[in-house]
């Protein structure tokens, strides 16, 4: 009897101490470093600073390196290279990133390069709320667990879809996501709610590109932290900010634009929950130090000689509204049209003051758009302009809006009667986002967006010189 009392001490002992000891493992505290980058348009030259710094803090422990969209479309080089968009897909793969959601302009260049690049990653890509249909282009994860060495890690992919207000997809050109299907992330993001028990995941991360805050119909990070704080960390890009806060217990970061910045997130988990964290927002531009290996492989890149071509020559710093002058101007010139149309968010440089370069040009216009001619009358200008409700560069006439009323004149002060046609020269992203108020077909050119003024400054009019402009309208 004695011997069986001793036996149920010593099992019931053995089970409390395994019992306690599987306790402090499940409250063991852990530690992992993430970092990241967003909207880096194709900017490619800190990348070899970035490794340095990661190849560094990955000798000491769990890292994981993400990014939040908009990889593509910013960069001549990145753009203009045989296989558009490669060089990035293979300095990132070099970098050693673990996961990337599909921002807006991934889809840029269309969905048979788009494949390719994605096909070409050897980083995971996330995206929740579209679906790639018969298109062939690879259906990326809605969420994805990372696992490192003592921690699992699941992000889930947004992406914006306010690109149309007829169509519900991203901000790129509707021509080439056409066989794709785009949900609203407001409407996709409550199916996710139970992912981080049903993979048992020390932490869930929303991945987005949303933008930072968005509004009572649109979604953003803020938005999210709010009517959705089932997520531990939210990681955002979209909307080009230095975004370090905390909403609803929920710390939201996203780190500026075009690679000038690298984010570092340095979290302490403990019973799968945030115990604390520490973030840093690294100035690449000031860091000195980089990974020789890949610098020499983004200067083979970057040697493109014909983009230093000098075609041209700026009297003064022209900001974005006044390249819009001078994009519109440069566009009817070649175009031989009555008057011209740019979308302010075609715009996507400013112009230095001197020589100017193709390098500079591609830079102002990156994204590839083809050009177009419509006829159309007065009267469907005027509704264009009042029902898109969006603001435009423009050239050949003169814009008012008197009331609720717009009037156009010829530069001769004339007003020009509703029923008069003129020719209209866009790019084809304005018709496309916009189709219902152009004609069904159009004079398609053979130049793009950027080729057009290029062949100005080189036929035309070398010299840019817009110190005083108003050629912008926005029905209000």
């Amino acid at each position: 009897m004695k011997k069986i009392s001793v036996f149920l001490f010593v099992a019931i002992f053995s089970i409390i101490g395994c019992s306690k000891e599987n306790e402090v493992i499940q409250k063991e505290t852990k530690s992992l470093t993430i970092f990241f980058v967003n909207d880096q348009h194709g900017q490619l030259n800190n990348f070899s600073k970035i490794k340095h710094i990661i190849d560094l803090e990955r000798l000491d422990g769990n890292v994981i390196t993400v990014c939040s969209g908009d990889i593509f479309s910013g960069n001549p080089v990145v753009d203009n290279h045989p296989q558009k968009g490669y060089p990035m897909i293979d300095v990132m793969n070099r970098v050693g990133f673990d996961i990337s959601v599909i921002g807006n302009h991934e889809y840029d260049y269309g969905e048979s390069i788009v494949t390719d690049r994605i096909n070409q990653a050897n980083f995971d890509w996330v995206c929740a709320n579209v679906d790639m249909g018969t298109s062939g282009v690879p259906e990326p994860f809605e969420y994805k667990t990372i696992s490192t060495s003592d921690l699992k890690v699941t992000f889930l992919g947004l992406v914006e879809t306010n690109g149309s207000e007829d169509i519900t997809i991203p901000s790129t050109h509707p021509w080439r996501v056409q066989n794709l299907t785009f949900e609203r992330p407001e409407d996709a993001i409550g199916r996710y709610s139970n992912i981080k028990a049903q993979e048992n995941s020390d932490l869930y991360i929303a991945l987005t590109h949303l933008g930072y805050d968005g509004s009572r119909n649109v979604l953003g990070d803020s938005q999210i932290a709010t009517q959705y704080p089932f997520f531990d960390l939210i990681i955002g890009g979209h909307s080009h900010q230095s975004i370090n806060s905390t909403i609803n217990n929920i710390p939201i970061f996203q780190s500026g634009s075009y690679l000038n910045s690298l984010g570092k997130i340095e979290l302490v988990i403990k019973d799968k929950a945030i115990e604390s964290f520490n973030y840093e927002l690294i100035n690449l531009n000031s860091y000195s130090e980089y990974d020789a290996e890949l610098k020499v492989i983004i200067e083979e890149y970057d040697n493109l000689p014909f983009l230093n071509e000098v075609i041209g020559y700026a009297h003064l710093y022209h900001e974005k509204s006044k390249v819009g002058c001078f994009y519109t101007d440069a566009l009817r010139g070649v175009m031989n049209v009555d008057l011209t149309f740019q979308n302010t968010g075609g715009v996507r440089s400013a112009l230095n003051e001197g020589d100017i370069t193709k390098r500079e040009i591609f830079e102002i216009s990156p994204f590839n758009n083809g050009t177009v001619i419509y006829d159309m009358s007065v009267l469907d200008i005027k509704n264009f302009l009042e029902g898109s409700r969006s603001g435009f560069y423009y050239s050949g006439i003169q814009i008012e809006q008197i009331g609720d009323d717009i009037e156009i004149k010829d530069l001769n002060d004339n007003i020009i009667p509703d029923a008069t046609i003129l020719t209209i020269g866009t790019n084809d992203y304005i018709p496309a986002v916009y189709e219902n108020y152009f004609p069904l077909n159009g004079n398609v050119q053979s130049l793009t967006a950027a080729e057009t003024l290029i062949a100005y400054l080189e036929n035309n009019n070398s010299q840019v010189n817009y110190p005083n402009c108003n050629q912008y309208f926005k029905y209000q």
